[in-house]
């Protein structure tokens, strides 16, 4: 992998967390539909990658889920955010605003003044 894939690898895997929140604060949802969003988004993420990052979140609390019947086999587990993660998430959102806009702020070709 060259620098340049290790970085936006590293970049992409800085904001999994809270793309994944913020797919899941939208209502109940169905890990393979985070899956789909997140490759619309060009954001990919392999099961591998997602049921270890759910359960890292519901044991800290910021997910709970239920189980719902299936027409096409077993029941499914769906996820939801907990009051405490719809406030973490939000929290993430205005950090991320303010990310954003530091970054923009230091890339843009601004001369020094």
């Amino acid at each position: 992998m060259s620098n340049l894939e290790n970085t936006q690898a590293q970049m992409r895997r800085g904001v999994l967390e809270f793309c994944i929140l913020s797919i899941i604060g939208q209502g109940e949802v169905y890990p393979s539909d985070i899956i789909a969003k997140m490759k619309d988004a060009k954001l990919m993420v392999v099961e591998g990658t997602l049921y270890p990052l759910l359960t890292r979140l519901k044991n800290q609390g910021l997910l709970a889920y239920t189980w719902k019947e299936s027409s096409s086999g077993p029941p499914r587990k769906y996820y939801t955010l907990t009051p405490i993660g719809e406030q973490f998430t939000s929290e993430l959102r205005i950090t991320w605003q303010e990310l954003v806009d530091a970054v923009n702020q230091t890339t843009s070709n601004n001369p020094i003044s």
